[in-house]
């Protein structure tokens, strides 16, 4: 049992004591985490972060300047994403802003129990976002390119459908659904369509800008009403930094609160948590600018360059290939001859982090991963596809 002591430590005796619990968890530094859509922080948004730690932009009365550079914040995201006029805002990460998406979806309906429809690779968070909201998910079958269906989205609405969802950048692959034809199914039905991108958004465009065929997914799309894009994933900026954008103020404004006993006075607050920590907004925003899009291109054409590596590796290796190739820096791991769930054990008792799913592996090569780690990953990987062949 731990108890709050009655006299407290000295510094030095708590920073040991800590260092010496997280000794157990893994570091980005190391190279062995592969499983994971965040990053290492760079160094200047850590800086940015924790010199602003007091900010809280559920009082922007107090924190005026902290205000608008988040507003500053979400419109270079905007651009990204062909709408700079774009209305939103920093907040915890991709699963609040699909809840606050469903949330404004739900409110522009004017309808209670409504359905929202989602590929069948959907998100986690828009399971709770329906739990919280009382709303019923309908989750519909994917392609063979692991998309969502789109004739099986058409089947699915109904007079009570809220939201179409399609991802730009699915959870399990990296794929991105047919963002243009979902919007132009929504728009001939008047039905809220959301884009969670909340890894692709900082992906995709660069990937484009590189030379790379990449599908529309944003708000180019007459269709699309909001997307989700995280900074702290992508973007280099510090956990938590997620980020909800919407193609104007009038959406979020639906769900808006007006608080009258701030401090700073009267304010409008469209968020779920009230309290939210400006340094997040605040680093990102200072990464956004240090980096700039070229800096952008940079990270992610380091990472595409790996990730095409590291696929082509794995096609070599017998019993082993990718269910599908690279639309971004996510490669998946499957195995016809092998159980690549044992494969996924051994790998982890070797060290390294990678996540599992049902019939495949997934790496995500984010900025930490270098070629040195995807080397000796590969070696691992082919000596122990051959020992469960033997």
């Amino acid at each position: 049992m731990v108890w709050l002591l009655e006299k407290g430590l000295t510094e030095k005796a708590v920073l040991k004591e800590l260092e010496s619990k997280l000794r157990e968890d893994f570091t980005y530094k190391s190279g062995r985490i592969l499983g994971s859509m965040c990053s290492e922080a760079h160094r200047f948004s850590r800086l940015v972060y924790t010199r602003n730690l007091e900010k809280n932009l559920g009082d922007p009365g107090l924190f005026p300047g902290s205000w608008k550079i988040e507003e500053e914040a979400v419109r270079m995201m905007g651009s990204l994403v062909s709408n700079p006029d774009a209305y939103g805002h920093i907040v915890s990460g991709g699963s609040e802003a699909n809840t606050i998406a469903m949330w404004v979806a739900r409110k522009i309906s004017g309808k209670s129990g409504g359905d929202v429809i989602v590929p069948a690779s959907a998100h986690f968070s828009l399971d709770k976002a329906s739990d919280l909201l009382g709303l019923n998910l309908v989750k519909v079958r994917l392609n063979e390119r692991f998309q969502v269906d789109v004739e099986a989205v058409r089947e699915a609405v109904t007079s009570r459908t809220v939201a179409i969802v399609g991802a730009a950048g699915s959870t399990d692959l990296g794929v991105v659904d047919p963002i243009d034809e979902l919007s132009e199914l929504a728009l001939s039905r008047n039905i809220y369509m959301h884009v969670d991108a909340a890894f692709g958004g900082f992906v995709l465009p660069l990937l484009t800008e590189l030379g790379y065929e990449t599908p529309r997914f944003d708000f180019s799309l007459k269709g699309v009403c909001s997307v989700t894009m995280d900074p702290h994933k992508m973007g280099l900026a510090p956990i938590p930094s997620g980020g909800i954008l919407f193609r104007d103020s009038s959406m979020l404004k639906a769900v808006g609160k007006t608080v009258s006993y701030m401090s700073g006075g009267e304010c409008q607050l469209e968020t779920i948590t009230g309290t939210r920590p400006g340094a997040s907004a605040l680093a990102a925003w200072a990464v956004m600018k240090l980096l700039g899009r070229r800096g952008y291109r940079e990270v992610v054409k380091r990472c595409m360059k790996l990730t095409l590596k590291l696929a082509g590796e794995v096609e070599a290796i017998d019993e082993l290939g990718v269910p599908v190739q690279p639309t971004m820096n996510i490669v998946g791991i499957k195995s016809d001859g092998i159980d690549i769930g044992e494969v996924a054990g051994e790998l982890r008792s070797r060290g390294w982090a990678l996540s599992l799913f049902p019939k495949h592996i997934r790496i995500v090569v984010m900025p930490h991963v270098k070629p040195k780690h995807v080397d000796r990953f590969v070696k691992d990987l082919r000596e122990i596809a051959g020992n469960l062949r033997a």
